[in-house]
C-alpha cells in the first residue's frame, strides 16, 4: 500500500470516542456477575433481528498477562446467556463470545482503563505515526502511556486507532 494513501486513510478517521460503558444497555449487570468469575466484561452487543436476538460479548482476564482461553470463554459463556436471557425477557438469543485478540482495535476509549498494564501503539495524529507503551492511566479525555520510563499523554481526539502490541 502507497504510504500516502495509509496516512490519508488514519487522518480520515473520527477521533476516538469514550462512550461509559456503564450506559451500555445490560452491560452493569452483566459485567458484575463477569467480575465475580474473574474476568472483564469488554464489549457487550445486543443486536435484534428478525427471528432471533444476536449477543456478542467480549472478556478479558483481569491479569494482563493472562491469555483467555476456549475454556474461559465456554465457562462466561454458561453463566452470561441465561443471564441475558432474563434480562432481554426473551429466549431466542444466539449468542458469540470472545476474548479481545492480540489484534484487535480498541474501539471505545473507555477501554483503555480495563487493559491498564498492557502494551499498545496509537495512531497520533499530531505526530502522523503509531506511538506505544505500557497503559498507565487513562480518564474521560486521555490515556497516558510509559515506554523507556517516559510517560506520554494522548487525548482521545488525536488517537485516529489505538491497538494491542503483538508480542
Amino acid at each position: 500500500m502507497d504510504l500516502r494513501k495509509q496516512v490519508f486513510f488514519f487522518e480520515a478517521l473520527e477521533f476516538m470516542d469514550y462512550i461509559e460503558l456503564d450506559t451500555i444497555p445490560n452491560y452493569k449487570e452483566c459485567a458484575a456477575l463477569v467480575s465475580g468469575m474473574g474476568y472483564v466484561l469488554v464489549d457487550l452487543k445486543i443486536i435484534p433481528q428478525k427471528t432471533t436476538v444476536k449477543i456478542s460479548a467480549v472478556i478479558s482476564s483481569k491479569d494482563p498477562a493472562k491469555t483467555i482461553g476456549v475454556e474461559d470463554c465456554s465457562k462466561v459463556h454458561r453463566a452470561l446467556l441465561p443471564r441475558l436471557e432474563a434480562l432481554l425477557g426473551r429466549d431466542d438469543t444466539y449468542m458469540e463470545l470472545t476474548s479481545p485478540g492480540t489484534d484487535r482495535n480498541i474501539k471505545n476509549a473507555a477501554e483503555f482503563a480495563l487493559f491498564e498494564g498492557t502494551e499498545i501503539r496509537v495512531w497520533d495524529r499530531n505526530a502522523s505515526d503509531w506511538q506505544s507503551g505500557k497503559i498507565v492511566g487513562s480518564d474521560k479525555s486521555s490515556v497516558t502511556l510509559e515506554s523507556d520510563g517516559e510517560r506520554k499523554t494522548f487525548k482521545y481526539e488525536d488517537i485516529a486507532k489505538a491497538k494491542f502490541l503483538q508480542a
